[in-house]
């Protein structure tokens, strides 16, 4: 709403950012990055500084400008061994400083508790670098060539501010949307199950990850994929984002799915459960089809006999109704 940031504070938000950045770039040096001034987008590299079993993350900002006194920083942590518990636990703790230090600039204290879990990560195992080469799938160490993975797209971080700004939903009082769970499909002792919840606000995107995070099984997989498309009604776009959770580009190739059959308000995540055989290419068709078989079982697309019987290329998905 036009009332949302109070005149009376801008002036002194921007001075505080101007000062916290000023303090971060001499504290930080050259790892901390200014990406665009004006839109107030920043970043810093991370790592655990120590020179066995080292870790690093990159952690990008976007300043609100009603940042500190009313809302928190818009943060990405990019890191391609943070997976699904893991990114969650650390994305409690940022959440947890900011609400003991409500009004406060919080990126330092940010930076550093990271600092601190890329620390305990690489202090609670031998050799990292075998543990997470364990965990990841011979497909993704194929497809790992480029070696600055960890490093972010800042360009479509720059293009998806104004959406970005959406995230800023500070209301306590939604509910948990209902999650269904699909069939999985098997293939060569890898197995896929896909989950689907509609949502409406970035809230409830969070809220269902953390749900289905409390399930044991869902929470070992190896990967857990997902993409949401929100439809934004007064500003005529969409709200999207995918995550890979460590299967290099399977996130954009869910989200690109979606945008084809344009469902809307509702997010899908797919587990996969690596089972030591190779895949290749078809581990993708299968977090696909996983997909589509449960926005088509939960009425957001027609099944393909529906399409090819109306002669239609696309149509438009059927109207779900959240609360």
């Amino acid at each position: 709403m036009a009332d949302s940031i109070n005149p009376e504070n801008e002036g002194e938000d921007l001075q505080s950012q101007i000062e916290e950045v000023e303090a971060l770039s001499s504290i930080y040096g050259d790892e901390w990055c200014v990406i665009d001034e004006a839109s107030r987008i920043f970043c810093i590299k991370i790592s655990s500084d120590l020179e066995e079993s080292k870790l690093t993350a990159c952690l990008q900002i976007i300043l609100p400008p009603d940042y500190p006194s009313a809302s928190p920083p818009i943060y990405q942590i990019n890191a391609a061994w943070l997976r699904g518990p893991e990114r969650a636990k650390l994305a409690n703790s940022l959440e947890d400083l900011y609400v003991e230090h409500v009004g406060e600039s919080i990126l330092y204290l940010w930076v550093e508790k990271i600092r601190e879990f890329l620390v305990e990560k690489s202090q609670s195992t031998e050799t990292v670098v075998q543990q997470e080469k364990v965990n990841m799938t011979a497909e993704e160490e194929v497809d790992d060539a480029d070696e600055d993975e960890d490093v972010p797209d800042f360009r479509t971080l720059k293009l998806n501010t104004e959406n970005a700004l959406l995230f800023m939903d500070r209301s306590d009082d939604e509910e948990l949307p209902p999650v269904k769970h699909g069939q999985a499909i098997t293939d060569r002792r890898s197995t896929f199950q896909p989950h689907l919840a509609p949502v409406v606000t970035p809230r409830q995107v969070k809220m269902v990850l953390g749900k289905l995070y409390e399930n044991k099984k869902i929470a070992s997989a190896t990967h857990n994929i997902y993409a949401y498309r929100i439809h934004c009604e007064d500003k005529h776009s969409f709200l999207q984002d995918c995550e890979d959770d460590g299967e290099t580009a399977a996130g954009g190739r869910l989200l690109h799915l979606m945008q084809i059959l344009d469902v809307r308000n509702v997010m899908v995540v797919v587990s996969r459960w690596y089972g030591g055989i190779l895949l290749g290419p078809d581990r993708f068709k299968h977090i696909n089809n996983c997909a589509r078989n449960i926005l088509v079982e939960e009425g957001y697309t027609p099944s393909l006999d529906e399409t090819t019987r109306s002669g239609a290329k696309t149509r438009r998905p059927k109207s779900k109704k959240t609360k």
